[in-house]
């Protein structure tokens, strides 16, 4: 029987995602990733190397996913920040992803994906400004910076949180009034 080295590797992936969001790139284990994906841990150093770059091998799937599924609308900022907080409420395992990522000791890899992506963002907000279309208050990058946190806004509330959050659209809504004010529109 031929093995699809594609479907593999794809298994693989999709099972250390959900290992490594929820225990972290020191607490993940290959073996348990292995019996996940139907696959054994030989097939993971085969075709990642190791745990390490399995792990940058599912963020950059993660950053992929993120820039293809929601690109920046300059035009839209409110918009682009309540379908980012949209989609961080559909897929939790992203923020848990780049939390891990930030955490693990050591300098984090740094995604080069995400670095070309980030910069495009920011070019296209310094263009906007250029136009006359967002507000100069704050330079690109900053203001880059507020609306990505305000659209994580709510995966970061912690469970003491003072009373119940409000559902979902309620906070899409809360988060694109915050980027409106921000920006100030009205």
């Amino acid at each position: 029987m031929i093995r699809d080295a594609d479907a593999t590797r794809q298994r693989l992936l999709d099972a250390a995602l959900a290992e490594f969001a929820e225990h972290g790139i020191a607490g993940a284990r290959v073996d348990r990733i292995a019996a996940q994906a139907n696959s054994n841990k030989a097939q993971i150093y085969h075709y990642f190397g190791g745990k390490a770059q399995l792990f940058d091998a599912v963020y950059g799937s993660i950053v992929r996913r993120l820039v293809e599924s929601t690109p920046i609308d300059v035009h839209d900022l409110p918009g682009y920040a309540a379908k980012l907080a949209r989609m961080y409420d559909v897929h939790p395992e992203v923020m848990r992803l780049a939390v891990w990522h930030r955490l693990e000791p050591g300098e984090p890899e740094v995604n080069a994906l995400a670095v070309e992506a980030t910069g495009r963002k920011v070019d296209l907000i310094a263009q906007a400004q250029a136009d006359g279309l967002l507000p100069k208050r704050f330079p690109p990058a900053v203001l880059l910076g507020l609306v990505l946190h305000l659209a994580a806004t709510w995966t970061e509330a912690n469970p003491e949180f003072p009373g119940e959050l409000p559902d979902a659209e309620a906070r899409y809504e809360y988060v694109a009034e915050a980027v409106r004010r921000l920006i100030d529109l009205p």
